[in-house]
């Protein structure tokens, strides 16, 4: 039986049919509508209210009962556990082993991946320490002030979005990130750095990713160029897999660090792609963040469903896009620190989650992963909040706030979190005809006007939102913070069988693109559609 023809799904559907048509302003008439709908992880620091949800006490048990349907609790046990659930990669799915703080020991094909996890910590712990104390030094003596990572995908947008999230906490080399092919991202931090007192970190776990590996060369080049060949040893470290290239590019070895094929390039900041971040805050530093994303692990896995954030996220998000259409939703982080937060879970969620074919290699009759996007408050507000208020598409939201800030600057927190607590409640309850007349008739406005103005003024409400309260923006939230959506992403990806941890439909754009490279370098020729070989032509035309 599909998924959608589960009596759990059709139950769903029909009850789908009554909640359409009701109101968060009648939900609300329940005084105690947000302690039954909101979760607080004291030891976390961290609260979650999703009472502005359009639900009830039905609609959440038989969300729960899709949640119990699915075999969570198995699929959980595998993951945890190193069972291979990546099934067309045969790979374990073992994020969570990088954080692991419990003592235990985790197997994959029999051995025991904790060791090796450790020896890289290890390693990883002394080469920051030498280098933000002054022991490991350039070529010429001096200290490094510059570390830049080259990486794209997982091995950048994970590691820049934790260094800009901790940017209150940086204590070290100034960190800066080069992830696109483009020859402008490289040249304009190249124009910034001294080649005597900067280091390159190289992140790609084959070592011939296109984009890492241009990028790579360049700033060898430039180097080279600078100090000669002998200061690559000095100036370059890896993160990788790959030995034989990593020496062939120059690097020594004992400078490579390593990490596993268990652990999917969007899930890897937890490893040895977040030395950057140990680099800029330090080694204890990222070990709260390591034992912050560990806490909420043992939270997912042993709190009821009913009391579990990730799972009631995850069949929220279910909820909405499987049964009330909405094609998208948004993340909203009240934090300039998280501004980076959003485009890191885009590729966490769609990557995931964007897939057509389930676990049966069946293609599914349903729609899978939502598109997500958002901007940090209150910048958005100014920008696309006006189709969330009063638009035709209902697009749930994700509002983030941090209660005290690292750092506050007069009235600026307070202002700020106005905005926060404003926000959800205008989206939930809106304006309606007459208070909307009313408040035209209390400017002063002219019959004509307010028969004018008044639907213009109406906010119809009844959109729903999440909020999530941070107690403080620490390492150790955000590492909770981060994998509670780690988490919620699988939970959607076992309830739409799904396989959360592969992506193909990054190969097939890749492929086409290095048949294309020799013919705009003229080199050779290949026949294409008419749109992409005129497009060639053209280019090969009007270039200097």
């Amino acid at each position: 039986m599909g998924l959608v023809e589960s009596k759990e799904w059709q139950s769903l559907e029909t009850h789908y049919k009554k909640m359409k048509s009701v109101h968060l302003r009648d939900l609300f008439k329940d005084n105690d509508r947000f302690n039954k709908y909101s979760i607080r992880l004291e030891k976390l620091g961290l609260l979650f209210d999703y009472s502005k949800n359009i639900i009830d006490e039905e609609t959440k048990k038989l969300l729960l009962d899709l949640v119990k349907a699915s075999d969570l609790q198995t699929w959980t046990d595998k993951i945890f556990s190193g069972e291979k659930i990546n099934w067309t990669e045969k790979r374990a799915v073992l994020h969570s082993a990088l954080r692991n703080m419990s003592g235990k020991s985790v197997f994959v094909d029999g051995k025991d991946v904790m060791i090796d996890i450790k020896h890289v910590l290890a390693k990883m712990e002394k080469f920051t320490d030498d280098l933000r104390n002054g022991k490991w030094l350039g070529a010429t003596g001096k200290q490094i002030k510059a570390v830049v990572n080259i990486g794209i995908g997982g091995s950048d947008l994970g590691p820049r979005m934790v260094c800009e999230a901790l940017k209150y906490y940086a204590d070290g080399p100034a960190v800066y990130f080069v992830s696109n092919v483009d020859g402008a991202d490289i040249y304009e931090v190249l124009k910034k750095l001294d080649p005597e007192t900067s280091l390159f970190i190289v992140a790609s776990k084959t070592f011939t990713t296109q984009e890492t590996m241009t990028n790579a060369n360049t700033a060898r080049k430039w180097l080279v160029e600078k100090l000669g060949e002998n200061a690559i040893k000095n100036h370059f470290v890896a993160l990788s897999t790959n030995k034989e290239k990593v020496a062939e590019f120059g690097i020594d070895t004992n400078n490579m660090f390593e990490f596993w094929n268990f652990v999917g390039g969007r899930y890897s900041l937890w490893s040895a792609i977040g030395l950057p971040i140990a680099c800029a805050v330090g080694f204890d530093k990222f070990k709260e963040l390591l034992t912050g994303a560990y806490e909420m692990d043992v939270h997912f896995k042993t709190a009821p469903i009913e009391q579990n954030i990730p799972v009631i996220m995850a069949v929220l998000g279910i909820w909405y896009n499987n049964f009330f259409n909405a094609q998208s939703y948004t993340v909203l982080p009240y934090s300039q620190y998280l501004h980076r937060f959003t485009a890191f879970l885009q590729q966490s969620d769609m990557e995931s989650n964007g897939k057509t074919i389930n676990r049966n290699g069946e293609k599914v009759n349903y729609q899978t992963g939502q598109v997500l996007w958002g901007e940090p408050g209150t910048n958005g507000q100014h920008s696309f909040y006006q189709l969330i208020h009063q638009g035709t598409k209902m697009i749930p939201c994700d509002f983030i706030g941090i209660v005290n800030p690292p750092k506050r600057i007069g009235d600026h927190h307070e202002k700020l979190l106005s905005n926060f607590f404003a926000q959800p409640e205008a989206l939930a309850f809106g304006l309606t005809k007459e208070q909307a007349t009313e408040a035209l008739k209390a400017s002063g406005a002219s019959e004509e006007d307010i028969k004018m103005l008044t639907p213009h003024k109406i906010f119809e409400g009844n959109k729903p939102t999440n909020s999530i309260l941070l107690d403080e923006l620490t390492p150790k939230t955000l590492g909770a913070l981060i994998a509670m959506y780690e988490h919620k992403i699988f939970v959607q990806g076992i309830i739409w069988q799904v396989n959360s941890y592969d992506q193909w439909g990054v190969e097939l754009g890749k492929k086409l693109a290095n048949v294309i490279l020799p013919e705009l370098k003229q080199e050779k020729e290949n026949i294409h559609d008419c749109s992409t070989a005129s497009l060639i032509k053209y280019y090969n035309k009007v270039k200097k």
